[in-house]
């Protein structure tokens, strides 16, 4: 049986989910990843790695389904640049509150949004608890992680190695190498408070601040078979997460 839901008719999915099914939404971007990545990079990572995680939940035996993805999302930090395509954060709230309606009117409680751009994040964390409050649906938030290079310093944050070589793993079909170039941005390697997600500081941000094309990392010696042991990774990863979401009740035992 397909486990993309929309695949479903409208009575088997009524006769077909149930409290316990774990629906996967897919949400990524479409924008600037510099010459050698395309513009749907974060979407492609998204849905297609998202696709490997239900696969292997269901496998593992958890009633996972997959959603369609969405495509257009948080990204005017690249909005800069042609081939950038966004919406604002107020109306992709209104989406995924609309989405959260209509899961609220099946048999299923939980959904997971399986992200694949870094600027959706903050957004997607008050989506979780909107859909909490307005629908009393579990909800939760899962990332496509990818490491910084060794290269990097830490900076690789986008279109740098690790997402390069998820991309010629996943698509090598539309990565170029040959427009690959180092764009670490080293200058800010001095700061120790300052920096990206997870920092102590945090700035905004718009990814030609730091006068490097757009790209923020080292994309040039990426390749598959990294690439493949990071899709590996993932696939444990959210396999791993959905197993726990199955289980997971904040309530104390009774």
């Amino acid at each position: 049986m397909s486990r993309k839901l929309v695949e479903l008719a409208g009575p088997a999915l009524a006769s077909t989910l149930t409290a316990d099914s774990i629906l996967v939404l897919p949400v990524g971007s479409i924008e600037h990843h510099g010459p050698h990545l395309p513009l749907a990079t974060d979407l492609l990572m998204a849905e297609l790695m998202a696709e490997r995680i239900v696969d292997g939940a269901v496998a593992a035996g958890l009633d996972a389904w997959l959603l369609p993805p969405i495509a257009y999302a948080k990204s005017d930090e690249h909005a800069w640049a042609p081939g950038t395509m966004w919406i604002d954060a107020a109306t992709l709230l209104e989406i995924l509150v609309g989405i959260g309606r209509g899961i609220a009117n099946t048999p299923a409680r939980t959904i997971v949004f399986y992200n694949g751009h870094g600027g959706n994040v903050a957004l997607l964390q008050i989506a979780l608890r909107e859909l909490r409050v307005r629908f009393g649906l579990r909800t939760f938030f899962m990332n496509v992680s990818i490491p910084a290079g060794e290269t990097e310093l830490g900076f690789g944050i986008h279109g740098g190695h690790g997402e390069t070589s998820l991309a010629m793993h996943l698509r090598p079909d539309l990565v170029d190498l040959a427009g690959a170039v180092d764009a670490t941005p080293a200058h800010l390697a001095r700061f120790e408070k300052i920096g990206f997600a997870g920092a102590d500081v945090q700035f905004g941000w718009t990814s030609d601040d730091f006068g490097t094309g757009g790209v923020i990392g080292d994309p040039t010696g990426a390749n598959a078979a990294d690439g493949a042991e990071i899709a590996s990774r993932l696939l444990a990863d959210g396999v791993a997460g959905l197993a726990e979401i199955a289980t997971f009740d904040p309530q104390p035992p009774a």
